[in-house]
């Protein structure tokens, strides 16, 4: 298992932590992924956004949660406790994204990797950075960068 690990790395592999919205199946890098961690109650925090559904404390830090299913434009979760937050980070920003279910741990070679269709719709394009077909399922890779929202948090301020 260790020399197929070292294999994909060598072929520009990548490790993608695919997870379910629903009834839709996506995925991200799993070097932007923290921790899985299942369900907790969030802050509500007045006039945020409709996909923010508020804050938690993550061992001292406030971070944020989104639900990704309305961030995407899909029918919002309803959270309960087998929903999971997936805790991601990507510069200096950490956030929390409420998804169904995680998955699986992918290694994806980029020739499995196709582009996102051209649907007219920008904001689509965006966030979508590529797709993987299979026989069972099609799984969209998310631009992580592009469903992030931009939160000041206080200490920024």
């Amino acid at each position: 298992m260790a020399e197929q690990i070292e294999d994909d790395h060598s072929t520009g592999a990548r490790e993608l932590v695919s997870f379910a919205i629903g009834e839709q199946d996506f995925c991200m890098d799993i070097m932007l992924v923290r921790e899985i961690r299942g369900w907790t109650n969030v802050t509500m925090l007045p006039h945020a956004p409709s996909y923010i559904l508020g804050v938690i404390n993550l061992r001292g830090a406030v971070v944020p949660i989104v639900d990704l299913a309305s961030r995407l434009g899909l029918t919002p979760l309803e959270p309960t406790q087998r929903h999971v937050i997936i805790i991601a980070v990507l510069g200096n920003q950490t956030v929390g994204f409420l998804v169904s279910a995680v998955s699986d741990i992918l290694g994806i070679s980029p020739s499995e990797i196709q582009p996102p269709p051209k649907v007219g719709a920008d904001a689509t394009a965006g966030f979508i950075e590529g797709v993987i077909a299979s026989d069972d399922r099609m799984l969209r890779i998310l631009n992580i960068a592009a469903v992030l929202p931009r939160i000041q948090m206080p200490e920024e301020a």
